[in-house]
């Protein structure tokens, strides 16, 4: 009886934060639609600290899901091996990117993807770019212990990992519908290969190294890139 209402509370407790992430990135969306912050929305110390009080929640009911530490892929038996294949997936994903984003602009029109949420997020001087960095590894670590964690490796026992690995990872690239069709496909693509990088290695370290990784680059990107974002977000539509 009590495994069952401990199972109870991790799969309604682990839906309900995917409602709230949802929910807050669909509300970060909105706001940034009217309003253009003159401060990097990544640093926002009460962001940050309720990131950190959503990680605590994960690990808290990672613990109540009653799966092994392996399972939650929170153990790495060869950290070689995780180390290199976050680092070249996530780079190999990172180099892609770019590329496809303009031909898929080209192809489909500005309307297919939105630049609103990198653009708020870019560093702006030397010393964001120190800060932005440690931002984005409580970030990244929260979607990938609810994401590949709980909902992949924690809801491995309610059914078969390859159809978990598909469904949450149409979930992932939803909640990227503030960067567009675009960013929506890109990012359940992404979601497709850090939840099979999970499988493959049985440990969180290959897909959170390779989603940083990803995003870091990102940024790089959007950096060299910066007036032309600019410009195309002064110049497309959004969408919500």
């Amino acid at each position: 009886m009590q495994q069952s209402n401990d199972t109870t509370i991790f799969v309604l407790g682990t839906l309900l934060l995917l409602a709230f992430l949802a929910w807050g990135t669909w509300h970060t969306a909105r706001v940034l639609r009217e309003f253009t912050p003159p401060f990097n929305i990544l640093l926002l110390p009460a962001e940050n600290l309720l990131r950190l009080a959503l990680i605590g929640a994960c690990l808290w009911l990672g613990m109540q899901s009653g799966q092994s530490f392996a399972q939650l892929g929170w153990q790495s038996v060869n950290l070689a091996r995780d180390l290199l294949a976050g680092f070249f997936v996530g780079i190999g994903c990172a180099l892609i990117v770019p590329p496809l984003t303009h031909r898929a602009i080209a192809r489909f029109g500005k309307s297919v993807y939105s630049p609103l949420v990198v653009l708020n997020i870019l560093p702006r001087n030397a010393r964001e770019w120190v800060l932005v960095p440690l931002a984005l590894v409580p970030a990244v670590f929260l979607e990938e212990l609810l994401f590949r964690s709980l909902l992949l490796g924690g809801f491995g026992a309610l059914a078969p990992p390859l159809v978990l690995a598909l469904v949450w990872s149409l979930f992932f690239g939803a909640m990227h519908l503030p960067q567009g069709a675009l960013g929506i496909a890109v990012a359940a693509a992404l979601g497709v290969i850090l939840a099979f990088l999970f499988l493959a290695t049985q440990s969180l370290l290959a897909p959170f190294l390779a989603h940083y990784l990803i995003n870091i680059l990102q940024l790089a990107w959007a950096t060299r890139e910066k007036t032309w974002l600019e410009q195309y977000n002064a110049h497309s539509s959004h969408p919500l």
